[in-house]
This record gives structure tokens, C-alpha cells and sequence, in this order.
């Protein structure tokens, strides 16, 4: 897939971000094409390989219609989760990120959420979420064009609260 300067992209396990630039750069002794892409969240900038878009999994971000399925998500209760320990969710977690799926993210933000309010979360769980939540936020900053503030009331406002009965 081929992207342009300008184009809003999601890099799994890092956000939503936008192409500034498309250059050519040695590094390690090789020169490549890579597209110069600039995340938001914490101004950071990332040099992807042209020839390896498909290998890390960056993609287009959500069309803005796409909120109302992300929202959905997010407000549905939780599966409940096996009884396995904290490792196997982990690990079944980053799965789920790695595909770089807006709706797997937005499973693992959901789901993160609801089991810290309910049991709290390991230290790895907790990172996992917070770095879950970034993902899903830029993306969903830059599909609704708004700024990350809002975007993460819109996740956390989506997120059903505790019954208290």
C-alpha cells in the first residue's frame, strides 16, 4: 500500500499519527525510502521503511463513521475473562493490539478497564492499558478531528460505569 504526505496512518503498538514527509535516508549502511511520520501523543516521530508497510501493519486510520463501532465496543460489558492468571491475559491481550485492529484495541481498553475496577491490575496489565488507551485515543483523535482531551473523554464516557446494585 502505498501512502502520501498527509495521509493519516495507525502504527500498531505506537498510534495514529500523520505522514509529514517521505525521504531518503542511510541507515546502518542501507539506504531506503521511509515515510517520516509524526504521532501527536508525546511529539513523537517515527521513521517507517516504504518496502515494509505491510510488515508493521500500517494502515489507514478508521473512517469517522467507524466511532459508532468503536463506541459499541466500548460500551458492552466484558466477556468474562477465563480464570487464567495474569499472564495468559497479557499475553492474549498483546495479541490483540499486535493485529492493530481498532476494534481488538478497543476490546483490550474495555476490557483492561473493567477488571481494574473490579480486581485492579498487574503492574505489566496496567502498562498494557495505558499504552492500549494511547493507541486508541490518537486514532480516534485524528478519525473525529479532535484533540486528545476529547478523544479520551469519548473512550472513557463510552465505557459503562460499575452498577452499584
Amino acid at each position: 500500500m502505498e501512502f502520501r504526505v498527509g495521509d493519516r496512518v495507525v502504527y500498531p503498538m505506537h498510534g495514529a499519527g500523520v505522514i509529514e514527509a517521505i525521504e531518503e535516508r542511510e541507515i546502518l549502511g542501507r539506504s531506503n525510502r521511509y515515510y517520516v511520520m509524526r504521532l501527536p501523543v508525546g511529539d513523537m516521530q517515527v521513521l517507517i521503511p516504504v518496502d515494509g508497510v505491510e510488515e508493521v501493519g500500517l494502515r489507514q486510520v478508521m473512517p469517522r463513521e467507524a466511532w459508532d463501532e468503536v463506541r459499541e465496543i466500548l460500551s458492552n460489558d466484558a466477556e468474562p475473562e477465563p480464570a487464567s492468571n495474569w499472564n495468559r491475559r497479557y499475553r492474549a491481550n498483546a495479541e490483540k493490539l499486535k493485529t492493530g485492529d481498532v476494534r481488538e484495541v478497543a476490546e483490550v481498553v474495555r476490557t483492561l478497564v473493567m477488571r481494574d475496577r473490579e480486581k485492579g491490575l498487574s503492574t505489566g496489565e496496567r502498562k498494557m492499558l495505558e499504552s492500549a488507551r494511547q493507541i486508541l485515543v490518537s486514532e480516534i483523535a485524528l478519525a473525529c478531528c479532535v484533540d486528545e482531551r476529547e478523544a479520551l473523554a469519548m473512550v472513557e464516557s463510552a465505557i459503562p460505569t460499575p452498577s452499584t446494585a
